[in-house]
């Protein structure tokens, strides 16, 4: 029996457009995995563990509660404490994978399903380079033309470069032959940046695996690097800096 589960390669692009422009653009994969599946993965690939040290793993503690405990009841304890009854179907968690044992992952997404395996929930949980989460948990209905249009007000800290009075539109075409996460952030006067991921899928395997890797050479050295580099250059561009609140809170709790 094949695996839900599988592998998505494509583009991440960042377009920021005011108060000037800056604009990104990487070549990165991201990993499919169904929480149902992760071991079934483990045992039939060699270059894919979880929980274990290989190429590439999914690690329990990453995610979530940060915990060695699956996943799964914890995203669907999740959407009952924002209100939404678990959907009963599977969860599939879209993702960069650990490399090597090391990685940074600063955004899984997790398409929930019904038992009728239509898209119910989608949860974006979102990481910092602070070492900081949070999850924005949105129900979803498609559209007719097969698309999830959801929104939300910013209510964390992610770049230093944008301010917390934010309001986020996503924009997903779910996971199929292809996927689609886009994220258009706006302010009173409008839209300040978009985002997106686009990928291709392909079927899990260990030669589809080694060739994502060997393809994604900056992937491997580590997303922070790539995070960090473009902020030396928005640095320079002269963009305004807007501290961590958090940060901010204990520093005058301290004085």
């Amino acid at each position: 029996m094949s695996l839900r589960s599988s592998l998505y390669s494509g583009l991440v692009v960042h377009a920021r457009e005011r108060p000037r422009g800056h604009r990104l653009r990487y070549r990165v994969f991201m990993l499919l995995l169904d929480l149902d599946e992760l071991d079934a993965a483990d045992r039939r690939l060699r270059l894919f563990s979880h929980n274990g040290l290989n190429l590439l793993s999914w690690h329990d503690r990453d995610h979530a509660e940060r915990r060695r405990a699956p996943v799964k009841p914890q995203v669907e304890a999740l959407l009952a404490a924002r209100g939404l009854a678990a959907p009963g179907g599977p969860i599939l968690a879209l993702c960069m994978p650990r490399v090597l044992g090391h990685g940074f992952n600063p955004l899984t997404v997790y398409f929930c399903h019904d038992h009728e395996e239509r898209l119910a929930a989608v949860v974006y949980a979102v990481s910092n380079t602070f070492g900081e989460r949070c999850d924005y948990v949105l129900p979803a209905a498609a559209r007719d033309d097969g698309l999830v249009v959801q929104g939300c007000d910013k209510s964390f800290y992610v770049s230093p470069f944008l301010p917390m009075d934010l309001r986020y539109a996503f924009t997903i075409a779910p996971p199929g032959e292809g996927v689609r996460v886009g994220v258009d952030v706006h302010d009173d006067e409008g839209r300040v940046l978009s985002a997106s991921f686009v990928g291709r899928r392909e079927p899990l395997s260990d030669g589809v695996l080694l060739r994502a890797v060997l393809g994604h050479p900056w992937q491997v050295a580590g997303v922070l690097a790539a995070i960090h580099w473009e902020a030396v250059k928005i640095v320079l561009k002269g963009f305004r800096f807007f501290a961590n609140p958090r940060l901010a809170k204990e520093k005058a709790a301290r004085t």
